[in-house]
C-alpha cells in the first residue's frame, strides 16, 4: 500500500471520475495516459463504477482508485475490481478496516483535527481533505497540517487551474484531486481528444507549481 501512496505523490494529481456508463472507461482511460496522468479516481456515484474501475485497472498502465466509498461491502466491490486505493468523503471505521483486510490504501475524508487524531487511531497517515473549498481551503489544510508533522493530505472539492498552486505549495499536501481534466459532459459526449488535451495541461500546470 505504501508503493500506491508513492505513485500518488508522484503524480501530484488525481482526477476525481464520474462515469455515467462503463462502455466509456476504455476511452476515458486511453486520454489520460496520452495525457500523462495514468491515474483515475471513479467514483461510486453511478451504476457503472465497479465496472469502469475493471475495464481501467486491466489495462495494467494506470494507478486506479475508487471514490466516494460509503461501506465496508463497496470496498469489496472495488477491491473485486481491481481497485488499489479506496477514497471516502469522511472517515468511517469500518471502511478502513476492510481496506486493510484486503490490502488497498484507504484515504478517508478528514476536516478537522478531531478527524485527523481518529484517523491517526487507525493507522491512517494521509486522509482526504474535503471538500477543501468550503472548508477553509488551503488556508486550513496548512493550519490542520501544523500540529499533525507525520499526517499529508489529499485535497479535494472546489479545486481547479486557478487555485492549484495554494495547494501544491504546502508541504503537507501529498496530491490533489480533481475534477476539471475529467469533465462528465466530455465523458459522456465521447470526446476524449478533449479530456486529453485538458490533462496534459494539468499535468503541466502541476509540474510548473513543483518547480515554484
Amino acid at each position: 500500500m505504501s508503493d500506491v501512496l508513492a505513485r500518488l505523490g508522484e503524480h501530484r494529481l488525481v482526477p476525481v471520475v464520474v462515469l455515467d456508463s462503463a462502455a466509456d472507461a476504455s476511452g476515458l482511460a486511453d486520454a489520460l495516459v496520452a495525457g500523462g496522468l495514468p491515474v483515475a479516481e471513479v467514483t461510486f456515484r453511478t451504476a457503472a463504477a465497479a465496472e469502469s474501475i475493471r475495464v481501467m485497472a486491466s489495462r495494467g498502465d494506470m494507478l486506479v482508485g475508487a471514490g466516494t466509498v460509503l461501506t465496508a461491502a463497496q470496498v469489496d466491490e472495488a477491491a473485486d475490481a481491481g481497485a488499489s486505493y479506496v477514497v471516502s468523503p469522511g472517515l468511517s471505521r469500518s471502511v478502513v478496516e476492510r481496506c486493510g483486510e484486503r490490502g488497498v490504501l484507504a484515504l478517508p475524508g478528514a476536516v478537522t483535527a478531531s478527524e485527523v487524531m481518529a484517523a491517526l487511531e487507525l493507522g491512517v497517515t494521509t486522509v482526504k481533505f474535503f471538500p477543501a473549498s468550503t472548508s477553509g481551503g488551503a488556508a486550513a489544510v496548512k493550519a490542520l497540517a501544523a500540529p499533525f508533522g507525520g499526517v499529508s493530505f489529499v485535497p479535494t472539492g472546489g479545486i481547479g487551474p486557478t487555485n492549484l498552486h495554494e495547494y501544491l505549495s504546502i508541504p503537507a499536501v501529498h496530491a490533489v484531486g480533481g475534477s476539471w481534466m475529467v469533465p462528465r459532459d466530455l465523458i459522456a459526449s465521447g470526446d476524449f481528444d478533449g479530456v486529453e488535451r485538458l490533462t496534459a495541461q494539468a499535468v503541466a500546470l502541476a509540474g510548473r507549481e513543483a518547480l515554484v
